[in-house]
């Protein structure tokens, strides 16, 4: 019996690493950090991009959570969610864009928006051709 608890134990820490490897927090005075609610909802909000896109690949981006920001916002260029306090819903709209832009480089980004110009240019309006 205490192999099976050993073993849950070491699964159940297994998990907590692998979700705070992308998961970084700073504080600025006191702030109450639900960690566990954190990591919860932070695999959750990457394992619901990973499917909604239908993605082979784990998605686990690297964000840095700013308690006691001056205003909650994103910061794309620094991969930072910025919260006056803790807000789970806010948390995990960070954690979904993060995902996403993970799941979708700016690379692929340009490739797809040149694609989308090139085929907008390709098609013929009805108009034109009635002429």
């Amino acid at each position: 019996m205490s192999a099976v608890r050993f073993t849950i134990s070491v699964l159940v820490l297994a998990m907590a690493c692998s979700a705070q490897e992308g998961l970084t927090v700073h504080f600025k005075g006191k702030q109450k950090w639900p960690a566990a609610e954190a990591e919860k909802i932070y695999l959750s909000a990457c394992s619901a991009v990973q499917r909604e896109f239908g993605s082979n690949r784990a998605v686990r981006p690297q964000v840095i959570v700013v308690l006691g920001a001056d205003k909650d916002e994103a910061s794309l260029d620094e991969r930072e969610i910025r919260l006056t306090k803790w807000d789970r819903h806010a948390f995990a709209q960070g954690v979904v864009l993060f995902a996403f832009e993970e799941l979708m480089p700016v690379e692929q980004r340009l490739m797809l928006a040149k694609r989308a110009v090139i085929w907008a240019d390709s098609t013929v309006d009805i108009e034109r051709l009635a002429k």
